[in-house]
């Protein structure tokens, strides 16, 4: 898709509810792997982005640089008008880094501030 970016997400964005209310529409994603993290869980405290996914604590990826560590989830295509949605969703907890995915994607990621 032409004046996309990729996304990979493994927690709430790959929620139905979170996608519509989000974007507007559901996601197309492919599953894929970030080798060399692992999940925590970190208190959310935008109450709007708690009440949309239904949640209090999100999962955060964090690095270990262990290459059997991995976490498991999907990349999806998003406009750019939808990756300043997912900033907006992120903004109160969560940073926008760039990562390299296991099938070798470029893709955003989004970790705690």
């Amino acid at each position: 898709m032409a004046g996309t970016e990729w996304v990979f997400s493994y927690g709430t964005l790959r929620l139905a509810d979170v996608q519509r209310g989000t974007y507007g529409r559901l996601l197309d994603g492919e599953d894929d792997r970030l080798v060399g993290w692992t999940l925590q869980y970190l208190a959310i405290s935008n109450p709007e982005v708690v009440a949309l996914s239904g949640v209090a604590e999100h999962p955060v990826a964090v690095p270990t640089g262990d290459p059997s560590d991995a976490v498991a989830g999907t990349r999806f295509h998003l406009t750019a008008a939808e990756m300043a949605a997912t900033d907006v969703y992120e903004s109160a907890d969560y940073v926008r880094v760039p990562v390299v995915l296991a099938s070798g994607v470029a893709a955003w990621l989004y970790v705690a501030k």
